[in-house]
């Protein structure tokens, strides 16, 4: 789950794990924009929910996922989802203008 925020140079997006991922401990958020790398963006728990705020380039797609307690985990409100290498899918979040 996201939410999206268009800025004249960037898109700020919040991503929040998703309802129904029960026992998270630690959560990391994975993806094209941090080259995959499981460590590089921990999400922190707030009022019970982990969150993080990434900028993104605008008009753009990015692929991504959740690692969760070391499982990987999709985002089942994701703008579409795209076949990964590994027998599965990746979530894909856009951040194309609107209107543009």
């Amino acid at each position: 789950m996201f939410k999206k925020k268009f800025l004249k140079t960037k898109c700020k997006v919040t991503f929040e794990l998703p309802q129904g991922i029960e026992g998270a401990e630690t959560v990391y958020l994975v993806g094209d924009f941090n080259n995959w790398d499981e460590h590089a963006t921990p999400m922190e728990k707030k009022k019970g929910r982990f969150t993080v705020t990434l900028d993104l380039e605008p008009n753009r797609e990015y692929q991504y996922r959740y690692l969760v307690n070391g499982q990987w985990h999709n985002d089942w409100e994701a703008d579409k989802y795209v076949q990964n290498p590994f027998s599965g899918d990746n979530s894909v979040v856009t951040t194309y203008v609107p209107g543009q």
